[in-house]
């Protein structure tokens, strides 16, 4: 088989295979990612899988890698739109661009953000740090967007550096050195009202109590644009 044709059949597989391990998550939940579990969905061995991944391991990293780097890319670009537009909109941009991705990737926000596979161990330095950054920095972009509108109701936070992890502040404060403790609170407050919602939604809990989730983030992102006292009248 000549060289070409056969990467490109492997490059297949190994999509069908991380394919069909996030179908299972979805299925299943964490606990069914085994490469024995999708040989059996794909029709072949488990040692033709082998042939692919050495380990389970090897393909969670590389999935987690990847599912990361797609909700980083698509935040951030949504970011990058909003580059003109006033702190509100800036942040409605962000905030809608996260559940739009994470209600088009149910599995894929289930692996990143829901229980974590059951005896994963991620490599050093996490299974996807550079993703992981770019989120976190996202993060507290917002927050700092906001800050010039937001300080005075939220300055009086008794917070301090020794407040939050060390890994945290060493992604955050070189970002943002004029962002005080008080400000990178409001970030993760935010990223709580945006993050709670949209799992909430994608885990099923929302089903028995609405049949218009996507109204109740809007109305949720209207009344936090509103409490950061930026321009609350951009319709979200």
């Amino acid at each position: 088989m000549p060289d070409g044709r056969r990467e490109r059949l492997r490059a297949e597989t190994t999509a069908e295979i991380k394919r069909t391990a996030l179908e299972l998550t979805g299925s299943g939940g964490p606990d069914a990612i085994t490469l024995r579990a999708i040989a059996r969905e794909m029709g072949m061995t488990a040692n033709a899988i082998y042939g692919y991944f050495a380990t389970r391991d090897d393909l969670v990293t590389v999935l987690i890698a990847d599912v990361y780097t797609a909700l980083a890319d698509a935040v951030d670009a949504a970011w990058a739109a909003s580059a003109q537009d006033s702190p509100a909109e800036r942040i409605q941009a962000r905030a809608h661009a996260f559940r739009n991705w994470a209600v088009a990737n149910p599995e894929g926000f289930r692996l990143i953000y829901g229980d974590p596979v059951p005896g994963y161990r991620a490599p050093d330095g996490g299974a996807a740090p550079d993703a992981a950054r770019r989120v976190c920095i996202g993060i507290a972009a917002l927050a700092d967007t906001a800050w010039d509108g937001a300080e005075q109701a939220y300055e009086d936070g008794d917070f301090g550096w020794d407040d939050f992890d060390p890994g945290l502040l060493d992604k955050v404060r070189p970002a943002f050195p004029a962002l005080p403790p008080a400000g990178l609170a409001l970030a993760l407050r935010i990223r709580g009202h945006l993050h709670g919602l949209v799992a909430l939604e994608i885990y099923g809990h929302l089903r028995a109590q609405t049949l218009s989730p996507d109204k109740l983030f809007r109305a949720e992102l209207t009344q936090l644009v509103r409490s950061l006292n930026i321009d609350a009248s951009t319709r979200v």
